[in-house]
């Protein structure tokens, strides 16, 4: 774990279009209701089958969310950059949390408790939409994924999954390529070609681990 000043919490809440629209006094009491959540690279900060508490908004960080086999396999879905939001599903349904959360870089993480969320859902035009832009988003990524998994090749399922479909506030990613495969629903091998196309076509710049964007309007392209 590791401290965090209130600056970047209340940039973060600043950044938030819901946020700057709630009169003073609500800003306010929401600021004292919110709490962060810590976590170095590697570690599960969330793990799954416990009660959300909220709402998690990535402040700092990047992070990923697995699922596991009932034979311990590991299956990563989705990767959270810092600026979004997630969980909103677990929150609405007040349901245990089905996947574990883990940070790919050290992470902190805005929790809005869940009581706070329900009133806002219930009350606040600005708020909820908010709330349909982030599950229009998720949804949006989901059937893009399910697209890819049939029809697309490698070298486009690995440009989708470093678009900015799923990446909107990052273009270097400090994933491995492993976690990138898994992200992307290929081994690794194939993956590690995937990437190496897309490199020489300079599209993306890869070292020590981290895969930087180099031409979105050319990785868009691959998906047309």
């Amino acid at each position: 774990m590791f401290s965090v000043s209130s600056q970047p919490i209340q940039r973060f809440l600043a950044s938030q279009s819901w946020f700057v629209a709630l009169p003073a006094p609500q800003q306010a009491a929401i600021t004292t209701q919110v709490f962060t959540l810590t976590a170095p690279r590697g570690q599960i900060i969330l793990p799954a089958h416990e009660r959300t508490q909220g709402w998690y908004g990535v402040v700092e960080g990047l992070i990923k969310i697995s699922g596991r086999s009932s034979g311990g396999r590991r299956s990563d879905f989705l990767g959270v950059s810092a600026g979004d939001w997630f969980g909103e599903g677990a929150v609405l349904k007040n349901e245990l949390r089905r996947y574990e959360v883990i940070a790919l870089r050290d992470t902190v993480l805005l929790c809005l408790p869940s009581k706070v969320f329900h009133e806002l859902f219930a009350s606040n035009l600005a708020f909820n939409q908010h709330l349909v832009a982030c599950m229009n988003l998720r949804l949006s990524q989901a059937m893009a994924m399910i697209e890819a998994g049939r029809t697309r090749s490698p070298e486009q399922r690995i440009a989708l999954s470093l678009s900015r479909l799923f990446w909107s506030h990052s273009r270097q990613l400090n994933l491995t390529q492993d976690e990138l495969a898994n992200l992307a629903g290929m081994s690794r091998q194939t993956a590690n070609r995937a990437l190496n196309a897309l490199q020489e076509r300079g599209l993306i710049s890869l070292a020590l681990n981290r895969i930087k964007v180099l031409d979105d309007t050319a990785l868009a392209g691959l998906l047309e």
